[in-house]
């Protein structure tokens, strides 16, 4: 699987940011939580 099927960008969609298919949370969301200390199982 590589990363174009996983995160996707829509305009309408969080400002336009990349998200997690089919899922409102940013990219961004998951790296700031796993650098955080959250383990995979947390998020």
């Amino acid at each position: 699987m590589n990363d174009q099927q996983i995160i996707t960008i829509e305009p309408g969609k969080r400002g336009g940011k990349p998200c997690i298919r089919k899922m409102r949370i940013t990219v961004y969301d998951v790296l700031g939580w796993l650098a955080s200390g959250m383990s995979h199982a947390e998020i």
